[in-house]
């Protein structure tokens, strides 16, 4: 080749490499611009979240149909989930209705409209209707009994760690809690307190989403103010119990 052609190139090689360069800036500030909103929506850095969490509370509760749900994403599909519920504790807690009763009920009105449609739609020219088989796939039930046997093992093993570990401050946290659920069972029927969680989680997740801010800040003074107090009953209290159990052992 010639000096020229080799020039030529050289212009051409340039062309294409300022091209890539300015599509690579471009693409990069058009990726920026299509930050910027997801970046608007994260949390703000340098701010105390409620039990340590990095993400929106939506994402930290699946980012899925769930989470929806619980914080009124869709105003028609919450409400009717939350009156299905209330319907369901006013048969079974207030109108003494009972489960089973409940089930027959249902199967005897449905084996009744179908058997009634299915032999009068000869007469008015209707078809009979078209009932879809039901099957249960074996990858879904068998994901759910592997979710609920891990979740029941990793429960176990935390309470066997709490129990035999030397964390005394999980141990009476954990006891405390167990003692404030016993308490708080012993007032209500199994049924009305899943109801009262029901409600809670329909009602405490979207108002401390509307209200994120204030609580947060709230929850960061009251957390100091516990971890001054445990401080002063581990001074007081559990530093004695460990020193009591060191003169144990030295006097055996």
């Amino acid at each position: 080749m010639t000096g020229h052609e080799y020039m030529s190139m050289d212009k051409v090689a340039g062309k294409i490499s300022g091209g890539f360069s300015s599509s690579s800036s471009s693409s990069s500030s058009s990726g920026s611009d299509d930050d910027t909103p997801s970046h608007s929506k994260s949390l703000k850095p340098n701010v105390y979240r409620l039990f340590g969490r990095e993400k929106p509370l939506h994402q930290v509760l699946g980012a899925g149909k769930p989470a929806d749900v619980l914080l009124w994403r869709n105003k028609g599909i919450s409400g009717s989930v939350f009156g299905c519920a209330t319907a369901l504790w006013v048969l079974f807690e207030l109108l003494d209705y009972h489960l089973i009763t409940l089930i027959c009920h249902i199967l005897i009105l449905t084996l009744i409209t179908l058997f009634l449609w299915s032999h009068v739609s000869n007469f008015i020219d209707k078809p009979p209707p078209n009932i879809p088989d039901a099957v249960f796939p074996d990858k879904c039930v068998l994901e759910v009994a592997s979710i609920v046997r891990y979740k029941m093992n990793q429960a176990l093993g935390h309470l066997r760690h709490i129990a035999f570990g030397s964390d005394v401050k999980s141990f009476l946290a954990v006891v405390c809690g167990l003692w404030m659920v016993s308490v708080i069972g012993s007032c209500f029927k199994f049924l009305t307190l899943v109801y009262i969680v029901f409600v809670l989680l329909h009602t405490v997740l979207v108002m401390y989403e509307k209200y994120e801010d204030k609580v947060d800040s709230f929850s960061e003074k009251a957390i100091i103010e516990l971890k001054k107090q445990y401080v002063e009953f581990d001074k007081k209290v559990l530093s004695k119990i460990h020193k009591g159990k060191l003169k144990e052992k030295k006097k055996d």
